[in-house]
């Protein structure tokens, strides 16, 4: 197959969507494919331009237009810079040789339409890839009122992109109920989870993880964060929980990463006076393995109102590194459906600091139980859940998708 991606991020950025984008092309090309990347120059929430116009990796040819002028700084920036993105990009998928089809994730938002462009002038079958849910993700967020002009044709250009797509890809369960809501043929519609490699991620002792030295933390039990501290993540159950442990030598929490309410979790660390807490920023993708070896429980939150709008991607890599989950947020994402399924870890309500620091204890005081949660985590992985039978599920699905347009 000839297969195109589109996705304002891919290799070497290091954006969720880049590193599955770049997975997966990496997967194709190894069954025999030939797969085309067309990204922006520009690293993501980044100022300018910095990678180069044509570039290749891994035998994935790579396109790289436009770039970013303003970055993260605002919302009409960010809104800029995706509009400028659209045209290049537009210019530059009608200009490319014929694919058979193209994948089309959901940064930015709606960029699916110019797939459908793309089918409609070079009769190429179109895939969404939904990692986010647009408008729904800034209607959760409180960005935009549902009802609201711009809503209302926001959903309408998101139902036109849908139900007129070959195929859509969803993460969960979840997202899968909103998405058949929207009026898209169930058939078309295929769940394939986001993932992790268990190659790559392996279960590393603790007395082989040089983060427990760097970040003096010896022996102590570590409940880490881990990842983008976004609008859709809820952050006060863990701040509740902070300050209910703060007085626990036993226990460490770290919480690495960016995003807009990591602000939040320091304030909460600052004024609550948590001296057991220990806050860095994002750590190189080389050293991945070891940063989620450093847990002994990780959390994954997920606010209210934003289940089915996205899939924590982090959460496949606390299964592949065999630590158990400690989940905050709503019973019907596809989170807490798996750790229930799968005996991974708790899950526990929005908002219920007691809770989880009732849940962190008993894994502190429990670590044979701590331990066997997340060795079923690994074992779903290494069974099912991991990058092989995900990248496979995808290639049939394209296959299933590109037989069908040669039979019209």
């Amino acid at each position: 197959m000839k297969v195109l991606l589109l996705n304002q991020v891919f290799w070497p950025d290091t954006a969720a969507t880049a590193q599955h984008g770049h997975d997966l092309a990496r997967y194709l090309v190894s069954q025999g494919d030939s797969v085309t990347a067309v990204a922006s120059r520009s690293i993501y929430g980044d100022k300018g331009s910095s990678l180069p116009a044509r570039d290749s990796v891994d035998g994935i040819e790579i396109h790289r237009v436009g770039r970013s002028l303003f970055g993260k700084k605002s919302t009409l920036g960010r809104a800029a810079d995706f509009v400028l993105f659209y045209i290049a990009a537009t210019f530059r998928v009608l200009t490319l040789p014929k694919h058979d089809v193209v994948v089309c994730f959901t940064t930015p938002p709606f960029i699916s339409a110019v797939g459908l462009l793309l089918r409609l002038f070079r009769g190429t079958r179109t895939v969404v890839w939904l990692m986010d849910m647009y408008p729904d993700v800034p209607v959760a967020a409180g960005m935009m009122r549902a009802g609201s002009l711009s809503h209302r044709f926001f959903e309408w250009l998101d139902r036109r992109i849908l139900r007129n797509s070959d195929a859509v890809v969803v993460l969960g369960r979840c997202m899968a109920e909103r998405v058949r809501a929207k009026g898209v043929d169930p058939a078309r519609m295929h769940l394939v989870n986001v993932w992790s490699d268990p190659n790559e991620i392996r279960v590393l002792p603790r007395s082989e993880n040089p983060y427990r030295a760097e970040w003096s933390i010896g022996e102590r039990f570590v409940v880490q964060y881990s990842g983008n501290f976004g609008i859709g993540h809820d952050m006060t159950a863990m701040c509740d929980a902070m300050r209910r442990l703060a007085g626990d030598d036993r226990i460490r929490w770290v919480m690495v990463g960016g995003g807009v309410r990591k602000k939040e979790v320091e304030r909460a660390i600052s004024e609550g006076g948590i001296p057991n807490a220990v806050v860095a920023a994002h750590q190189p993708r080389a050293r991945l393995g070891e940063l989620l070896a450093l847990g002994d429980a990780h959390l994954v939150t997920i606010a209210p109102g934003f289940e089915g709008t996205l899939v924590p991607s982090k959460f496949y890599g606390v299964l592949a590194a065999a630590k158990p989950t400690l989940y905050v947020g709503p019973a019907t994402s596809e989170v807490a459906r798996t750790v229930d399924e799968r005996r991974a870890g708790v899950a526990v309500a929005v908002g219920d600091g007691k809770a989880l620091a009732e849940a962190i204890l008993a894994m502190v005081e429990d670590r044979a139980e701590a331990l066997a949660m997340g060795e079923r985590g690994r074992r779903a992985t290494e069974q099912e859940l991991g990058i092989a039978f995900a990248c496979a599920k995808w290639r049939a699905i394209l296959a299933d998708v590109v037989a069908g347009r040669r039979r019209n």
